[in-house]
């Protein structure tokens, strides 16, 4: 009997999680920043949706974070497997 009592908690907890994470991110559309107008006139600028912004510095360091990371945990598993 308990093992039944313990899904149904579980099962509880897992759907309370998910409907409470489903109307956060309801109302981040609220927050959300208009898209821009590419008439450069009104300050639009013509740059495509998502802005100019570059990706390419800061993840190309996180990856190389994330790798270097990623061996060491490696390496310590493989030592210490010995």
């Amino acid at each position: 009997m308990k093992v039944k009592l313990t899904a149904m908690k579980t099962k509880k907890i897992m759907l309370c999680t998910a409907l409470f994470i489903a109307l956060l991110s309801i109302g981040l559309n609220a927050f959300s920043q208009p898209v821009p107008i590419d008439n450069p006139d009104n300050g639009g600028g013509g740059d495509p949706v998502g802005g100019g912004a570059p990706l390419d510095g800061g993840l190309s360091i996180l990856l190389v974070l994330g790798a270097s990371f990623g061996a060491k945990k490696m390496y310590h598993a493989f030592k210490n497997s010995k």
